[in-house]
Formats: C-alpha cells, sequence, structure tokens
C-alpha cells in the first residue's frame, strides 16, 4: 500500500511544527513544502527543521503551489497561511479544483458559515464537484471551546447553560498570531486597533458559538464578543513576539450566544505571551449547566501550538475517508491519536 501523500502550505510555526509530526508518523509522507519566504525557498526542509534527512526522501521549499498539486503525488494539503476563510478561499478552491483535499488551521474554516455563508456553500460545491473534502480545524476553534464541549453535552439529558474558559499562552505560535492580537503595540493602538477593526483578537468565538448551537439543536437570537487589552507590567519575550513593560502582552476575549435575550453560551479567553511571568496559570474550563451538570478542568492548558499541529495531522485519514464535501469537526469521527500505521485507518 502507497504511503498517504501529503503537502505543507506554508512553512512558519504550524506547518513546521506539522512537518515535524508527520515525519515520525508511518505510512505517510511529505512530498511537498510551499513558502514564499525568501528564507525558505531553495533549502531543503530538513535543514530549516535542523532535523537529520534518515530514510525519508528530499523535499526542497518552492515558493510555486502550482508545481505541487499534483493528485498523483499529493492526496492532501495542509494548509497553514492564513485565519480568514476569505483570504484562504483562493488557494482551497485551487487546491479542490485539483482533485486535492484541503485541511485548513484557518480559525474561521472550524466552522465557515458562521460568518462566511456564500463562501462555504461554494467551497461545498468545488469540494462535491471533484470528489475531495476540506476541513478547517484547530485547537481552537476547532477542538477545546467548541467540539469538546460538544462531546461532554452527549453524557446530559437536557442542557440550561454552557461557559468555556481558556486560559492559554501565545508564545507558541507565530508572527500572524501575535499581530492579529496586538502583541508589543501600545495601549492606545490597540484600542485604535479595535475601533478601525484592524486587530482580530481571538478569531473563532463565532464559529465555536454557532458550532455548539447547531450541533445540540439551540436557535441563537443573538451573538456579541468583546476585546479588551492585557497590559504587561514587566518585559516579556516569547520565541516570535515582544512586549516592553505597559505595552499589550495579549488579548482578553469575551463572546456570548443569546437564546430569548439571555446568555445561554458564555465564552471567555484571556490570551497573551509569557503568562506566567506575571502569576497568570493556564488552564481550560468548561461548566455544563443541565442535568446531570459537568465542570470540567484541565490544568495546565493544553498547548496551543503543539495542540493545533496534532489535531491536522490526526485527521487526515478522516478527510480522506469522508464523503465529498465541506466539512467541520462535527460531521467526523473524534480526533484521537495515531500510533500506528495511519493507511491503516483508511478506509477500503
Amino acid at each position: 500500500m502507497k504511503n498517504i501523500k501529503i503537502v505543507i502550505w506554508g512553512f512558519g510555526a504550524m506547518g513546521r511544527g506539522m512537518a515535524e509530526m508527520l515525519l515520525t508518523k508511518k505510512g505517510v509522507e511529505i512530498t511537498g513544502v510551499c513558502d514564499l519566504h525568501p528564507d525558505l525557498v531553495g533549502k531543503s526542509i530538513f535543514n530549516v527543521l535542523e532535523c537529520e534527512k534518515g530514510s525519508h526522501s528530499e523535499v526542497i521549499v518552492s515558493k510555486n503551489i502550482e508545481e505541487l498539486l499534483d493528485k498523483n503525488s499529493c492526496d492532501l494539503v495542509l494548509l497553514a497561511t492564513d485565519s480568514y476563510t476569505k483570504k484562504a478561499f483562493n488557494k482551497m478552491k485551487m487546491i479542490l479544483e485539483k482533485g486535492i483535499n484541503v485541511i485548513s488551521t484557518a480559525e474561521e474554516m472550524a466552522y465557515p458559515k458562521a460568518q462566511e455563508p456564500e463562501l462555504s456553500k461554494k467551497l461545498d460545491i468545488v469540494a462535491k464537484e471533484n470528489g475531495v473534502t476540506v476541513l478547517g480545524t484547530g485547537i481552537n476553534p476547532g477542538f477545546i471551546m467548541d467540539l469538546l464541549v460538544v462531546a461532554l453535552t452527549g453524557a446530559m439529558t437536557d442542557v440550561t447553560h454552557i461557559e468555556a474558559n481558556r486560559v492559554n499562552s501565545l508564545s507558541p505560535f507565530g508572527p500572524a498570531v501575535m499581530e492579529e492580537q496586538g502583541v508589543g503595540i501600545t495601549v492606545d493602538k490597540f484600542m485604535s486597533g479595535i475601533e478601525n477593526q484592524t486587530l482580530a483578537g481571538h478569531v473563532g468565538f463565532a464559529e465555536s458559538v454557532l458550532m455548539i448551537a447547531d450541533a445540540i439543536g439551540i436557535k441563537l437570537d443573538k451573538f456579541q464578543q468583546q476585546m479588551e487589552p492585557i497590559v504587561t507590567s514587566v518585559d516579556r519575550k516569547s520565541k516570535y513576539g515582544e512586549a516592553l513593560k505597559g505595552n499589550v502582552a495579549g488579548v482578553n476575549m469575551t463572546g456570548q450566544g443569546l437564546v430569548n435575550g439571555e446568555v445561554f453560551i458564555n465564552m471567555k479567553h484571556p490570551q497573551q505571551i509569557e503568562p506566567e511571568l506575571e502569576g497568570t496559570h493556564t488552564g481550560d474550563y468548561i461548566i455544563l449547566k443541565g442535568t446531570p451538570e459537568i465542570n470540567m478542568a484541565i490544568s495546565p492548558e493544553i498547548d496551543g501550538g503543539i495542540g493545533t499541529i496534532a489535531v491536522c495531522v490526526n485527521m487526515i485519514p478522516h478527510v480522506l475517508n469522508s464523503r465529498p464535501g465541506l466539512k467541520t469537526m462535527i460531521d467526523l469521527p473524534v480526533p484521537r491519536a495515531i500510533l500506528g500505521d495511519m493507511r491503516d485507518l483508511l478506509e477500503e
């Protein structure tokens, strides 16, 4: 049986992490990597990753994605370039039209109909026309504050209120995330960024809230969200971000899904670089009111960088097995670590 062939589009923090994980797995191989950064183009991925090539085939970073999109040498593309469905749309469309499956890390793609219903329909049509599947996923949205919440409600006879809190570190993430959160800028610039909508904060509350609501059959009246700066009182520095004393180290995001004018789904998500420097301990917390009441606490948080990498890679066989179309995490089998040969999970 031939290996599952993977192309990685975007070789930043997430793309490199996925490559490192794939190189440890059985039954799968990397057949191409695309990135536009001049420091990467033309280099061996093994040199970039600073790891031994061993028995793996050589892979050189290319700036031309089209030369890598051949369904005879690529079964699936891991797309790690954008946060928004609109920005990733043309890339996904190109891949799907080549008859190749896609897993995207774009946060909005975790449940794209929340904010881009028309683009979602178009992606579904293109995927079905070409007999392939497209999925958006990651640690959050895609798992912690939505899929895990949905799974826990499966042990309840009724649900009256949902609260999901994630206190996490931004330190593992790359420059794009730092920019979206406003890490390192002044408070004045942060407030201006909110006003002129140039700061994204956490991208995914709308997607998580609607995923939960649709999964359990609740019709929301309204969705709303808020964002406030987390100002550091000490200098902080991570691999991809830096915040000096008095500047912004992250964002405190909150969001709500309302039913009959009352908050039914409540989201709280403070995230910042190096939170421990000021005594903030990370964790994931889910509180479900109903019968029975469920309280889940994970401390420290599930690592955001590793978690996103793992969820994307571990969903590969489920995407390949899926019926064609646009899928979300509530459409596919639950993610799980794959310790054996990945091909063993493929259906005939």
